[in-house]
């Protein structure tokens, strides 16, 4: 059965692509206005300084602003081929990287059911993407989220998949770049993943100890003063930030213990709900949910740090709730909380000024967690797991335009709509049985250069 508006033909679907692409280049061009790579160029800034003029890491600031370098020191090693090239040729690697980690992203979340929809539900796909705003800004500041969740989500595949010989690498060097991906630590050892725990942790342990190799003076003064300095860091009550500390720095809420009971119960709330999807052998959930509390507990969360949400739009669609996941992603979409961007006072600068942080609440609260397609169980790690004989049950067919997110129990079904890139990937019973055996300024509707709060100088973005 064919979803309702979509095309009989392969050239109404061609139109029909061609004019949301049209659309959403029109949008994208005029509403949400460029970044200017500004995140990019403090990177490119900052690692040929170093390399060329002798210059220190966490020194360096973009011409005509506070703002420079805060990533740990991996990143800046990391990013040292920058120094090869020119800025042009940069801008244009990095936009090349982001769209191969995208892919990635996409593909991982999609699993089978991107092969379902071919050409057009791929087009679908990236006119939906090329839509959310997170998406957006890390494209337009030339940020790293991106590459950041494909590596993190490369190693939920192998985990979910029971290939876990090589895990825990991607979670072992998104940390040694950036703070925030450590929780996924946390979340393998709330498992009892204690090997691929120690993989990840001694890839981040290996990476910093590179990084301290290379550049020591840097290393020693990040650690030892610019992870602390909260002056790096920018206000935290711009409304960019949209994490729980964003939140009680526009109430003008400054006590550290108030944010710091508030991180317990939220990492309190995403422990015990992790444990519950693990124990249910949903690591697609598990992962979801860490994302969602990352960027509540961190004390900055700008609008591109919520790449991270992604994973949960597959979770809901995967669950049977794709309208619901559909209308939270078109919010998205919109920019929203800049409407707040001069003033957050009121009951409608409280609830529409920090409506992503209410959207990343509810979600980690009321994300499913357990649900996997029909014959699948909850994946082991114990190497003695007993293979499971194949599903006898009868197929279930599904109307895509009815059901887009309930799985079959043979394949998973695809979804459509704003959320369609955010299926998940599955397998068969009889495959998983077998398997089993084995044992994050952001973006405003502002130009930057009015307001260059770029999360690069930022010690948490």
């Amino acid at each position: 059965m064919r979803p309702p508006l979509t095309p009989a033909t392969d050239r109404g679907r061609l139109l029909l692509v061609l004019a949301l692409a049209a659309a959403v280049t029109v949008f994208t061009a005029t509403v949400p206005l460029l970044r200017d790579w500004f995140d990019l160029r403090v990177y490119y800034g900052t690692v040929n300084s170093w390399a060329h003029d002798g210059g220190r890491v966490y020194d360096y600031r973009v011409p005509g602003t506070p703002y420079g370098f805060t990533y740990p020191p991996f990143a800046a090693v990391a990013m040292l081929p920058m120094a090869l090239v020119g800025l042009h040729t940069a801008i244009t690697a990095a936009l090349l990287l982001n769209l191969t980690a995208l892919a990635v992203v996409a593909r991982v979340l999609a699993g089978r059911a991107r092969r379902r929809h071919g050409w057009y539900g791929t087009a679908l796909a990236a006119c939906a993407l090329a839509l959310f705003e997170p998406v957006r800004d890390t494209f337009s500041f030339g940020q790293v989220n991106l590459l950041l969740l494909a590596l993190v989500l490369t190693d939920c595949l192998l985990l979910s998949t029971g290939r876990t010989r090589w895990a825990g690498i991607g979670i072992g060097l998104a940390a040694a770049t950036k703070l925030t991906p450590a929780l996924f630590i946390g979340l393998l050892l709330i498992a009892h993943r204690r090997r691929t725990a120690a993989v990840a942790t001694g890839v981040a342990v290996g990476a910093t100890a590179l990084a301290a190799l290379a550049a020591p003076d840097a290393s020693r003064f990040y650690w030892t003063r610019a992870l602390w300095d909260t002056s790096r860091v920018g206000r935290l009550d711009y409304v960019s930030n949209q994490s729980l500390q964003g939140v009680l720095a526009r109430l003008g809420v400054e006590s550290r213990l108030v944010w710091a009971v508030l991180v317990v119960l939220v990492l309190c709330g995403w422990a015990w709900r992790s444990r519950r999807a693990v124990a249910a052998g949903d690591w697609r959930a598990a992962f979801a949910l860490t994302g969602l509390t990352a960027c509540l507990v961190s004390p900055i969360t700008w609008v591109h740090h919520l790449v991270w949400l992604l994973p949960s739009f597959a979770v809901l669609i995967r669950a049977g709730h794709p309208r619901l996941a559909g209308a939270l992603y078109a919010v998205l979409c919109t920019s929203v909380v800049w409407l707040w961007s001069d003033d957050t006072s009121g009951v409608d600068g409280f609830v529409g000024g920090n409506l992503y942080t209410w959207i990343t609440l509810g979600l980690l609260v009321r994300l499913p967690v357990g649900h996997r397609p029909k014959g699948r169980r909850p994946s082991s790690h114990s190497t003695s797991a007993t293979k499971a004989p194949p599903s006898t049950a009868a197929p279930v067919i599904t109307a895509a335009s009815d059901q887009p997110g309930r799985p079959s129990p043979t394949a998973p079904a695809a979804a459509t709509g704003p959320a369609a890139t955010t299926g998940i990937a599955s397998e068969s019973a009889r495959d998983r049985a077998v398997r089993s055996s084995s044992s994050e300024p952001t973006g405003s509707t502002r130009p930057a250069a009015s307001n260059p709060q770029s999360s690069s100088s930022r010690a948490s973005s």
